[in-house]
Parts: structure tokens; sequence; C-alpha cells
């Protein structure tokens, strides 16, 4: 017998998995957490069966409740979603590979895909530039999320609770003269890359380097990655004002592609 394919359908739902996703949903609202009474309130359910459901939710580490009585979104939530993202990103890579291979033939440039996970910044996919003095760039390197266009940009793309975990940390490392670390310098940055929607890094890594970034959408238009281009610092205004016309037209067509 063949499996049929699932379609939503209220028919065939089952109310206390109902029940759950809301219970999800609620505590993503809330980093802060929830008490049981104030999820019963919001979900205008029966006292017990929102205690039943956290206490199974609880017992496979979907949701932690704390020693106020408050409960939070799991950790074992975050074992299901690196699963997810590791699937994502093999579907990423195949998708932006000929992206990345047409910006660096155009612009001779060596080219990088990168996306967040828990450690910080992450190249996925690269292509190399076959300009005299590109840089070369290696899938698997890992960059501090607070220095460089594409860090700046994954962290000016966060929701603000998020952000925090990265940049509301004591003494961020300064790598060269012109790192920010400064916190009110950091959100003034973060906040102009927003409204521009690209990033440039003049030397915040390593002073020989500059780079020029563009955000990956999906679908959705949720952030899934960034593309970005480094090169020898030293460049005339406009050579860095042709790559970053081109890293901001190849991101826009990977995002197309992701939205087709």
């Amino acid at each position: 017998m063949r499996d049929q394919a699932v379609e939503p359908n209220e028919k065939y739902s089952v109310p206390v998995i109902d029940r759950m996703m809301e219970i999800f949903g609620e505590l993503e609202k809330r980093e802060e957490g929830l008490s049981i009474t104030a999820l019963t309130e919001a979900l205008r359910q029966p006292r017990t069966t929102i205690y039943r459901i956290l206490n199974t939710l609880t017992r496979h580490g979907m949701v932690s409740r704390d020693d106020k009585g408050r409960y939070t979104l799991g950790t074992q939530l975050l074992v299901l979603a690196s699963r997810v993202a590791d699937t994502r990103s093999e579907a990423l890579v195949g998708r932006a590979q000929p992206v990345l291979d047409r910006l660096a033939e155009t612009t001779g440039e060596g080219v990088k895909l990168s996306v967040v996970d828990a450690q910080g910044v992450l190249v996925l996919a690269t292509a190399q530039g076959r300009r005299q003095y590109a840089l070369t760039v290696t899938p698997g390197q890992r960059i501090p999320i607070h220095v460089g266009a594409a860090g700046k940009l994954l962290l000016a793309n966060m929701r603000p609770a998020e952000r925090e975990t990265w940049i509301g940390v004591p003494d961020l490392h300064r790598f060269t003269d012109v790192t920010l670390t400064d916190r009110a310098d950091i959100d003034a940055e973060l906040d102009r890359i927003q409204k521009q929607g690209w990033a440039v890094d003049r030397g915040e890594h390593s002073a020989s380097i500059n780079a020029v970034a563009a955000p990956v959408r999906d679908r959705d238009g949720a952030l899934a990655g960034v593309i970005s281009i480094p090169f020898l610092a030293g460049q005339p205004e406009e050579r860095i004002a042709l790559l970053r016309d081109a890293v901001i037209g190849a991101a826009e067509a990977l995002s197309a592609a992701l939205a087709g």
C-alpha cells in the first residue's frame, strides 16, 4: 500500500496536537516564559488540559520549567531545528553555487555564502576569483559575528533578543583599530545596515581586507543567508561600488530562485 500525501484538513486534525502547537506559539512570543495560568488565559483552555500537555512536553525536553513556575521553549527543539537547518543548508548550497560561480566570474573576486549557526558565522559555499590578488575563500571557515560585512548583516536581521545573545556580552574582541566593540556604535551600525539593506567592512577583522555583503531571503522573506565579496583594502570607491552592486544583484537572483 502506497503512502498517501498528507493534506492540511481540520477534519483529520488531532486536538491535543493543536493545543500543543498553540502552546509553542505562545511561548515563542514570550522569551521570559509563561505560567500555566497565563497560558490557560491566553489559550482559553482548561487548566488541567494545559497542565497535562506541559507535563508531557517537559518530559520530552520540548519545554522547560524554571524555579518560578514559568515555561519556556526547550532545548530539544534546538536539536530538531538543527536537523532541519542541515537539510535546508544542503538545498541552499545547491541553489547558490551557480549564482556564486557567476558572481566570481563577473567580478574576478572570491565570493562566499554564509549563515549563522550556534557558533557564529559559518561559510557554507564559495567560488574562487581569477582576478590578480583575489582572496582565497574556503567553505567551513568561521568568522566572529560582530566583525565583517556578513556578520553584521546577519546581526542586523535578528530579533533583538537573539542579537543580544551575540553582542550583549562584555569585552567583545577588538581585531583592528576599526573593529566595533562599543554597544552604541554597534547598534548604530546595525540600524544603518537595516535601512540600506547591505553591509560593508572596511578592515574590521583584518586591516588588509574589506568586504561587501547582501542578504538572501527565502520565499517567506526570512533571511536564508548572506552573499559577500571580500577583497584587498585600498580599492577605489568606484570599484567598491561596482562590487556592492554586483553582490546585491547576486543576492536578489538567489532570493528569486529560492522563491520560485
